[in-house]
């Protein structure tokens, strides 16, 4: 039962990794190629220019996004190993300091004196279980996955590029920079509106709300490139 409960646990857990990373490549997806084609729509009157720009920002984002990703990584997995080899130090040359905060942290949940003491000795017996206690209850850190840093580079750089495929496809297919633009206002808020709805509900916001804000976040950044590329022009 204690084994299929941990799985449960980690599963969990890298389904809200997955789902963190869709949630920063996708608003970011969504909204960047919005506003640099409805920019670019406001400049220049052939869709096969915008559609160009488009793809060209859409592959430089998500490499950019996905490096991110990998980076932010591979500082957790840095992080945890420097902490874990500091522990194992200070478990080595300063054992009475490390069992005291063992010792501190059970006091603090409530045990009794005697019994602190006797789980204290106990998980200070074995070395490895002592520095993966102080680790956990201590730092609050985690064992990192080791294929997170790809797994999350890959996940943000896919969700980037399928989102700002949404915005820019009606450039695909109709030559006239400012219909497409049209059908690519509806098609993006409404994604943007989708994508938020399921973003609070995930997150906990109100839904509706936070649907509104994403989509309006979106819709106001696409006006203002528009609308700057008017004033240039």
């Amino acid at each position: 039962m204690h084994d299929k409960d941990h799985h449960h646990e980690e599963e969990h857990l890298q389904s809200s990794d997955l789902l963190r990373d869709v949630v920063i490549g996708m608003s970011d997806g969504l909204t960047v190629p919005f506003a640099l084609a409805a920019g670019l729509t406001g400049a220049v009157s052939n869709s096969s220019i915008i559609v160009i720009a488009g793809i060209a920002e859409i592959v430089a984002g998500s490499i950019a996004m996905g490096l991110g990703g990998y980076l932010a990584g591979k500082t957790e997995q840095d992080h945890y190993s420097s902490e874990l080899k500091r522990e194992y130090a200070e478990v080595e040359n300063v054992p009475e300091k490390e069992k005291d905060e063992v010792r501190e942290f059970f006091e603090n949940i409530g045990l009794s004196e005697e019994i602190q003491i006797k789980a204290t000795e106990e998980i200070s017996k074995d070395k490895k279980q002592w520095v993966d206690f102080m680790m956990k209850f201590e730092l609050g850190l985690e064992v990192p996955d080791p294929k997170r840093a790809t797994k999350s580079a890959l996940n943000i750089g896919v969700s980037y590029a399928v989102g700002g495929i949404i915005p820019l496809s009606p450039y695909f297919f109709i030559a006239n920079s400012i219909e497409a633009l049209k059908f690519s206002v509806i098609a993006t808020l409404i994604c943007l509106f989708v994508f938020g709805y399921f973003k609070s509900k995930i997150t906990g916001v109100p839904v509706f709300s936070g649907a509104l804000k994403v989509m309006l976040i979106g819709a106001l950044a696409a006006a203002a490139a528009f609308g700057v590329a008017l004033l240039f022009k």
